[in-house]
């Protein structure tokens, strides 16, 4: 097994899982087996509709085309992406077989067994983007046929036996949505083993949103003060909502730009708004030709075209920062590489903590496995942990519970005083006299509560407290 790793929950999994280890025999390859999925980076699933700009979105985050996009049913399967040298893919079928497959230009051209018999195919790319993110590109749900919502089920939710091995498992989800997200959407989210702090809406295509380009308003403004209220709207599904042009991210990160495309984008910046809609539909432009005026539309859409005209002037590299900036891919990764990569990570340690537990039920040593089990998860290093999983479990049975936002609270604050809602001044005498009074008002609710899910919840709620009163007095 790898060595240990220097944040305190991962140490805590390290010692237990090299105890486990120790006791030797067959427990060896259970302890590596189970580090293993430890020790790789969080897997962030990206979902949506058909045609909602899933593999744009990847194309971008990854820094280059990798993931189909052209086809009315390009993401046929699910796609895993994540680092590795050389460049390189395989398919794994539904049997568990795997298949090498060429990678011609950057892309994979063909699959040697039927899309309806693959759970998924990995891709290996020498990338820093995907360092501590794994992707996984996914069909889109609720498609033309039933096939790729199947074949997204089949990994995420259902959990078939091969893909759990294969560790395609989820620690996270970014949910992509036009406008609002649909009924059956949202059901889906919600099967998902994801709490919300643990899932990132983003609303795509923000560059055409409302009236689009030409209408009175801006519509990355407008779709960004949208965002504001859904966030509100789906606090029970997603912890936050960021609006992204797609289009501009996937031209500006993955080096599609060429100097010519910013000087024939340059040659536009003297026509007026209308002017410029008639040229982008007229059948034979006279100021640029066909050919270039598609492929202007193709890297940067009818916004890049009407925006960035005059940025174009000062040549690609300022077109290309401005596409970047424009698209909310700056904002998109401030999220993924803070709140939600932290609890990717805790997602990705609890479900540590479920395999060791599964294993103490059925391994002849179990006892002693059992015993692992029990000090690890009552490591204080591993509180939030269990909270992350108790938010998850209270939400799924009852969304509206108060307890909800007690627990996002304690999970999302960055100070104890917050952690009680204080302001980050207060002193630790303060800090514990409040957290006094929640200890007491959860000890209360203890001994009536509705759901087993708050019941379970509860009791590390009260720990959570303990150790702040604790903490306050010392």
């Amino acid at each position: 097994m790898s060595a240990p790793m220097s944040d305190p929950v991962h140490s805590v999994l390290d010692q237990g899982l090299r105890a486990m280890a120790g006791f030797g025999g067959d427990l060896v390859a259970h302890a590596n087996q189970i580090g293993a999925s430890l020790y790789a980076p969080p897997r962030l699933v990206v979902v949506g509709r058909l045609k909602a700009g899933k593999s744009t979105l990847v194309n971008a985050l990854i820094g280059a085309p990798v993931a189909e996009t052209a086809a009315l049913e390009a993401t046929r399967v699910v796609a895993v992406y994540q680092d590795g040298a050389p460049s390189r893919a395989e398919v794994v079928g539904l049997d568990g077989r795997r298949h090498p497959v060429p990678v011609v230009l950057g892309e994979v051209s063909s699959f040697p067994i039927p899309d309806e018999e693959i759970a998924y195919v990995n891709r290996w790319l020498p990338s820093a983007a995907i360092r501590d993110l794994t992707f996984i590109d996914t069909p889109g749900l609720a498609t033309l046929t039933t096939k790729n919502e199947a074949a997204t089920r089949r990994v995420l939710i259902d959990g078939f036996e091969q893909t759990r091995t294969a560790s395609v498992d989820a620690d996270a989800a970014v949910f992509l949505f036009d406008s609002a997200p649909r009924a059956d959407e949202l059901a889906f989210l919600k099967e998902l083993p994801l709490s919300p702090l643990n899932t990132l809406g983003v609303l795509s295509r923000a560059d055409g949103f409302g009236e689009g380009a030409f209408g009175r308003r801006d519509p990355i403004e407008h779709a960004a003060h949208h965002t504001a209220t859904l966030a509100r709207q789906l606090g029970d599904t997603v912890g936050a909502v960021i609006p992204v042009a797609g289009l501009l991210a996937q031209t500006s990160h993955t080096g599609a730009l060429s100097e010519n495309d910013a000087r024939a984008l340059a040659s536009l910046a003297d026509m007026s708004p209308l002017d410029l809609l008639d040229l982008l539909d007229d059948p034979a432009p006279q100021r640029v030709s066909v050919r270039v005026r598609d492929r202007l539309l193709d890297l940067v859409g009818e916004y890049g075209v009407l925006h960035g005209r005059h940025i174009a002037i000062r040549g690609a590299a300022a077109l290309n920062e401005w596409l970047s900036r424009r698209s909310g891919v700056p904002a998109l990764y401030s999220v993924l590489s803070s709140s939600l990569s932290e609890f990717a990570v805790m997602n990705r340690a609890r479900r540590v903590l479920d395999k060791v537990d599964n294993l103490a039920y059925t391994h002849p040593a179990r006892d002693r496995i059992r015993e692992i089990a029990h000090s690890m998860r009552r490591h204080p290093a591993m509180l939030r942990v269990s909270l992350l999983g108790d938010l998850q479990r209270v939400i799924a049975s009852d969304p509206q519970a108060p307890l909800v936002a007690e627990l996002r609270t304690l999970l999302t604050a960055r100070t104890s005083a917050a952690a009680v809602g204080l302001p980050d001044q207060a002193t630790p005498q303060q800090v514990a006299s409040v957290a006094q009074q929640r200890l007491q008002a959860a000890q209360a609710r203890a001994v009536s509560t509705v759901t087993a899910a708050e019941d379970a919840a509860l009791v590390n709620v009260i720990s959570a407290y303990s150790a702040l009163i604790g903490a306050g007095r010392r």
